[in-house]
């Protein structure tokens, strides 16, 4: 049986359906609001931005101010601390000009000088090293951890303290076989700096004789009683602070910082520990109760 109820409910239904959609197409058609809400948005965006770039320049103004303050405070924090003091750098495998630079502007800051900059060649060329220890002890290197670890402290010695005359003659014979740059001379020195490069393309072979001769190396200079500090840069991503800490050596893993520079010259001085930025810092500067009295 037919309903007029229900007919009159699909039809109110049909109706209002229809004037929704006019409505909606009606204001999807209206340019003006469209535009106005457009323009709306824009509005906050400009706004939300301008905001931005006002809190960015105040943050670099004030980022201004405190380098300032630090470079001004800088040379006062590491006055004449190493006034007097020959420092040596070694790089264990490749060198690095931008490190050279830096640990001699720090070491110079602080009154002393850097006077002997090498590098150790890795893989190490056992053979060369071998023609010029001709008629010692140390020839008979290749295959040889043992004695090549004792060769390396024997050179640690060496190079920090000046050593006995046939030490001397032995490095000088071997020099060119052993390092792969040398700057400066033998002399005594009162403090290292160590930049180890994370060893690559080695065999199993050359890898054990290369540690061998770092740890004899290291050895002999902590023998001699040198601070020796272990560096690098704070974008270094295999980080060597491990292997110094493992090694004894104090760290600063940020030197391309001038916090990093500042603790350099304090680890030199003889404050201990692990300094710098990462995670395996344990503080970024020595703290000033720890650092050696000022004049």
């Amino acid at each position: 049986m037919f309903d007029y109820r229900y007919h009159a409910l699909s039809l109110a239904a049909v109706l209002f359906a229809l004037a929704l959609g006019v409505l909606i197409g009606v204001a999807i058609g209206d340019s003006n609001l469209v535009s106005s809400a457009k323009n709306g948005i824009v509005h906050n965006l400009n706004s939300e931005l301008n905001e931005a770039h006002g809190t960015a320049a105040r943050l670099q103004e004030h980022l201004g101010e405190e380098e300032r303050f630090a470079n001004g405070l800088y040379p006062l924090a590491v006055h004449e601390l190493l006034t007097g003091r020959s420092v040596g750098l070694v790089f264990l495998g490749e060198s690095s000009d931008q490190v050279n630079s830096l640990v001699s502007s720090a070491v110079t800051q602080a009154g002393g000088s850097l006077a002997t900059v090498v590098a150790v060649r890795e893989p190490l060329d056992l053979t060369g090293i071998t023609q010029g220890a001709a008629g010692t002890h140390y020839a008979p290197l290749a295959g040889n951890p043992d004695l090549i670890k004792r060769f390396g402290e024997l050179a640690g010695k060496q190079l920090v303290s000046g050593g006995p005359l046939v030490a001397k003659e032995l490095l000088s014979r071997v020099r060119g076989s052993l390092f792969s740059a040398f700057d400066g001379q033998l002399t005594r020195l009162e403090g290292l700096v160590v930049m180890r490069a994370e060893p690559a393309g080695m065999s199993a072979e050359e890898t054990e004789d290369s540690a061998a001769f770092e740890s004899g190396l290291l050895a002999g200079v902590a023998a001699v009683g040198d601070p020796a500090v272990g560096v690098e840069l704070s974008a270094q991503t295999v980080s060597q602070v491990p292997w110094y800490k493992e090694k004894g050596l104090s760290s600063v893993d940020d030197l391309d910082m001038l916090a990093g520079q500042t603790a350099l010259v304090y680890a030199l001085d003889g404050d201990h520990g692990t300094f710098g930025v990462k995670s395996s810092a344990s503080s970024l500067l020595p703290s000033v109760s720890a650092g050696s009295a000022q004049p």
